[in-house]
């Protein structure tokens, strides 16, 4: 198998005490303690003025105190790669929602929107890299930011899920580990 075929994972330590440094593709993880809103509020500025350029309305509901060990900066930008999508595939005057909740074993992080939503059969490949669906290819991307986030949040031990349904939209769950 070649390099470009496969995923070449290294793992330095990556700490369950939330002081764990990883690397993986170039990629440097520093785990550590950090407010989850914080996090989640840098990915959204990212997305803002597209969102503001379609009407696109958003409602966020996340604890303000609450505390999980990840890396903040590729976790913002896992979170910022879905909310992207959510804006793109969003038409204007929909909407999307940020919702966090604390669960026992896992921090769940679910961006719903209003999107064309995802065919049933497709929603198996969406998160290879530099997939595309057929309907999608007049819609800027390269097909990269589905895969990248779930690489960074597998990274830190966590996964996402996707529901959906064409023509209401998509639910993106992101599920972080509470150590």
């Amino acid at each position: 198998m070649k390099k470009n075929d496969s995923i070449e994972l290294k793992i330095e330590d990556m700490g369950v005490d939330g002081g764990g440094i990883g690397k993986y593709e170039g990629m440097t993880f520093f785990v550590k303690d950090a407010v989850i809103g914080d996090t989640l509020v840098s990915a959204i500025n990212g997305v803002l003025a597209p969102m503001e350029q379609k009407e696109i309305s958003l409602s966020v509901d996340c604890p303000s105190d609450l505390t999980i060990s990840h890396d903040s900066r590729w976790t913002s930008e896992a979170l910022f790669n879905i909310l992207d999508n959510a804006v793109k595939y969003t038409s204007a005057g929909g909407s999307i929602q940020v919702r966090v909740r604390d669960w026992e074993m896992y921090l769940r992080i679910d961006v719903t929107d209003t999107g064309r939503g995802i065919p049933e059969h497709s929603q198996g490949t969406i998160f290879k890299r530099f997939y595309r669906d057929e309907a999608v290819h007049d819609i800027d991307g390269v097909g990269i930011g589905l895969y990248l986030a779930r690489e960074i949040i597998t990274m830190q031990g966590g996964y996402i899920t996707v529901e959906s349904k064409v023509g209401e939209g998509s639910t993106f769950s992101v599920f972080l580990p509470i150590k």
